[in-house]
């Protein structure tokens, strides 16, 4: 019988993937910057772009040796202005060269970075800069005034700014300049006394190195988690664990035959979030790849005519952002050339299989299922990409990536494979707390067995089957008790989106309108175009095919769109709260 400990999912691993991948480099993150830098210093490390009327897109590209000398500057300029070894700084930018010479240069000053979502309403900003307890932000134009209206009720003292067409092409700058600075928010002209411009602090420092040590047990990043549960957390990691993390993706991903230099990665998945940074940035850093920025993931032409304008090979994604690309006109009027994609990864949510072969289908590529965590920065499980994709499943655990199942009655003991309960993990890149939080990192962070060693409860509710291949059932905390059964919102969603009429769904459990003290099953869902015609019935008609009658949900509603977290999850406890706002409406009009 096969147990956990068998590790049989190491079997399937691609040929070239070893079983364990230890010793891992004691090394900073940033050695992989420079090494980038030491072996080929003129290679494009970033390229930014923009589309100018008639000329077509134009870019702006940045070399690995730029980008190392940059980053070194930015780390003496901090240092110069009394960063000391473990302070946050807060980066609050979109994907643009500025981040990434920020972030590493964070990181070779000895800081932690504590990137915040740019799209935060000043309050949440402010919130969340208070709790990493950062006193420098870099950020852009754009975001400027927002730091500024929060500064005086926070510990923020230093405040860089970076112009986000400093890093456009010529063209496009003076574009930019003329018709776009004043109207969408980044023109500032003027910064107060005590702020700094970016260019300015990289020109005084030109050619500098920071004299910091910085070690693989020194804190890298404060990465915040909980958007979906409304409860912010920052899970602390290491160097070291963002450096096993990457050669862990590396090993999954490719071969000693591969050349990944030559790989281009699409950087559309947000960089203040750890799923960017580590298989994005990281990931291209550690090979010495092009990345193609793109600031806003959810402008969907831009985003297709970067692709189809500069040819990508790796693209990291969420489903969200596969499902619109293959709903999009003119990819299906074939006016884009997807055909350059090779391979993607999709995680934060579950992958509809009718997303995954679409979108293989218009690539040409592998879309690959995995899994990972803010607590794992980033990904603990991935499908092989040469072997065998099974439906539905997050694949299977990275090297060095331990998993065991635990029952969902005593939190302790194994249940056999093939049965559901609460996935644990111990690995390499697992962090090392929450910021200030004990209780929570009691939680989180458990010895099963007395020998000292930590495993990580996800609070994910999953399977493993008898080749290793694991499974997520649902979050623990979403799992929904309709008429004394445990109800598993991902299950129901899965089965809504399998339908032609539907683009996306989410599910989620609402305090039942008759019965006080129970709950309901209700089903939010954009519909297709074309498909406005599809009745309630219809979709209670087709869920009755595929799921128990206490799974169906009877109550729906069609929305335009889903309300989510800037990595494409579903944010349930907002569909809740627009469910409970409708009801004060009614009730109110009543």
């Amino acid at each position: 019988m096969v147990t956990y400990a068998d590790r049989p999912w190491v079997k399937h691993y691609d040929a070239g993937t070893p079983p364990s991948l230890a010793p891992y480099p004691d090394t900073p993150l940033f050695e992989m910057l420079r090494e980038a830098a030491r072996r080929n210093p003129q290679a494009t490390a970033l390229v930014t772009s923009a589309r100018i009327p008639v000329a077509g897109r134009q870019c702006a590209e940045m070399s690995y040796g730029e980008l190392d000398s940059a980053s070194d500057a930015l780390a003496v300029a901090l240092v110069e202005q009394g960063l000391k070894k473990g302070d946050r700084v807060a980066l609050v930018m979109p994907n643009s060269a500025p981040f990434v010479i920020s972030y590493f240069g964070v990181l070779k000053a000895g800081g932690v970075v504590a990137s915040c979502n740019p799209t935060f309403p000043a309050e949440k900003m402010r919130e969340q800069i208070v709790d990493s307890g950062a006193q420098f932000a870099i950020t852009i134009t754009l975001f400027y005034n927002t730091i500024k209206s929060i500064q005086s009720r926070s510990p923020l003292k230093h405040i860089i700014v970076a112009k986000y067409k400093d890093y456009l092409p010529t063209a496009a700058r003076t574009l930019f300049t003329i018709a776009k600075e004043s109207k969408t928010g980044h023109k500032l002209t003027i910064i107060q006394a005590g702020d700094h411009w970016l260019r300015d602090l990289l020109a005084q420092h030109q050619g500098k190195k920071p004299n910091v040590t910085v070690t693989s047990s020194d804190i890298a990043i404060f990465q915040y988690t909980g958007g979906t549960t409304g409860v912010p957390k920052a899970a602390v990691a290491t160097h070291g664990a963002l450096v096993a993390n990457t050669v862990q993706c590396q090993s999954m991903l490719f071969t000693k035959d591969d050349d990944a230099s030559k790989d281009i990665f699409l950087g559309a998945i947000p960089f203040f979030h750890v799923y960017g940074l580590i298989t994005v940035v990281g990931l291209a850093m550690a090979s010495g790849a092009k990345i193609i920025l793109v600031p806003n993931a959810r402008d969907i032409p831009d985003v297709l005519d970067t692709i189809d304008t500069f040819k990508p090979t790796i693209f990291m994604g969420v489903p969200a952002l596969y499902n619109a690309i293959n709903n999009h006109a003119d990819v299906k009027a074939g006016k884009i050339d997807l055909s350059s994609i090779r391979m993607c990864m999709s995680g934060s949510a579950p992958l509809p299989p009718a997303t995954k072969r679409e979108f293989e289908r218009i690539t040409g590529g592998k879309l690959l299922e995995g899994y990972g965590m803010s607590e794992t920065p980033t990904a603990t499980h991935a499908n092989p990409l040469r072997g065998e994709n099974r439906a539905g499943s997050i694949g299977l655990p990275f090297p060095d990536v331990e998993c065991r199942i635990i029952s969902l009655d005593d939190g302790v003991s194994a249940v056999p494979v093939g049965d559901i309960g609460e996935l644990v993990m111990h690995c390499p890149q697992m962090m090392i707390g929450y910021h200030e939080m004990p209780t929570e990192t009691a939680n989180a962070l458990r010895d099963l067995d007395g020998s000292g060693k930590k495993w990580l409860f996800t609070g994910d509710i999953g399977r493993m089957d008898d080749d290793g291949y694991f499974y997520i059932v649902d979050r623990k905390k979403d799992m929904a008790l309709i008429g004394g059964f445990n109800v598993y919102p991902n299950t129901v969603e899965k089965v809504i989106s399998n339908h032609p009429g539907i683009v996306e769904c989410g599910v989620a459990a609402i305090p039942h309108p008759e019965k006080e003290g129970q709950e309901a099953l209700k089903a939010w869902v954009v519909v297709r175009e074309g498909h406005e015609h599809l009745s309630q019935e219809e979709l209670i008609a087709h869920c009755a095919q595929y799921l128990a009658r206490y799974e169906v949900p009877t109550r729906i509603t069609v929305v335009k769109e889903l309300p989510k977290t800037a990595v494409g999850k579903t944010l349930r406890r907002e569909l809740v709260q627009m469910e409970m706002d409708d009801r004060e409406q009614s009730t109110s009009g009543a």
